[in-house]
């Protein structure tokens, strides 16, 4: 008898029995995320200009994490009892702060002269992800996901110490959850995602007008995006 009271006590009423059992539908989503760019310096480097050659010596990092937000629709299609692609266009609208030390040119107190950069970032993405989901226990259901996201770059000025590339594209990662609402399906998802091309337009010191400006662009090679998201599904 305690048994059979147990076991009651764990099931609910589901909400929305049938809603996985579309084979197509779609949704929108809202979420924050943060941007960070990995950085390969370059270390020493001699620069040559019209008054001749400089040697210079200049690091350069993203110095602190702003948070920006991201929004857009999505369409699911099952795949299985188990399995489902998501396609997912969306906007992403961030900061980027870069640090700049310059260890030839140094205060009275030793320290190297900093220069700073503030570049507002605005993505256009289209996300193509593989969702393995567990089986539906009562209202919820955890789930794992892997994908690509190409994204075009649509902010960028030709007179910043860096400049970014127009396109890039994420190797994703998550985890989420599904929670059926009495109306709707609601999905927060934990991403991470990480650029497997190199961002930097490498070719920008070479259009650059203000030529002071080379030992800032010039101190790095590479850099590699990275970012994670918080997203809220509704489905």
């Amino acid at each position: 008898m305690c048994a059979v009271s147990a076991i009651a006590q764990e099931r609910t009423v589901e909400n929305r029995p049938y809603t996985d059992l579309r084979p197509f539908h779609f949704g929108v989503l809202v979420g924050t995320h943060l941007q960070d760019i990995e950085f390969t310096n370059v270390g020493p480097q001699v620069i040559t200009t019209e008054d001749g050659s400089i040697d210079a010596l200049v690091t350069c990092d993203q110095d602190r994490w702003d948070a920006g937000f991201n929004v857009g629709v999505l369409g699911e299609f099952r795949l299985g009892t188990y399995f489902a692609m998501r396609i997912a266009p969306a906007m992403y609208f961030g900061t980027k702060h870069f640090t700049f030390h310059n260890h030839k040119e140094t205060l009275e107190d030793g320290k190297p002269i900093e220069q700073r950069q503030e570049l507002k970032t605005a993505y256009v993405s289209c996300a193509f992800d593989l969702i393995f989901s567990a089986k539906r226990f009562n209202n919820h259901r955890p789930y794992m996901m892997l994908g690509l996201n190409p994204m075009l770059n649509l902010s960028n000025k030709d007179d910043d110490y860096l400049k970014m590339k127009k396109y890039d594209v994420f190797l994703e990662a998550g985890l989420g959850c599904d929670f059926y609402l009495p109306f709707f399906k609601l999905r927060p998802e934990l991403k991470f995602a990480y650029g497997l091309t190199n961002c930097l337009d490498t070719d920008h010191g070479n259009h650059l007008k203000d030529k002071s400006m080379l030992p800032y662009t010039n101190s790095v090679n590479k850099g590699r995006s990275k970012m994670i998201v918080l997203t809220f599904y509704f489905e």
